[in-house]
């Protein structure tokens, strides 16, 4: 879909890297901070759902029960 943000090549991979690196640092005054692990999470979770989302079949699969002894008819 046209605007729509596109996630990270192997975003698993890029918050383990993130992960493991310092959240913040500090060089000649200059200051870098990373989004928290935890709202890194939330955006894998986040375009995870968008991407469930687009495929509606397999969001949701219907699934006829038959109960045991009422196959005999």
């Amino acid at each position: 879909m046209p605007g729509d943000p596109q996630p990270a090549p192997d975003l698993k991979q890029a918050i383990r890297d993130n992960a493991a690196q310092p959240a913040k640092a500090s060089v000649d005054g200059q200051s870098v901070e990373q989004h928290s692990l935890k709202d890194q999470i939330e955006a894998d979770r986040y375009l995870a759902s968008k991407q469930a989302a687009r495929t509606p079949r397999n969001a949701m699969r219907l699934t006829r029960l038959v109960p045991p002894g009422a196959e005999g008819g």
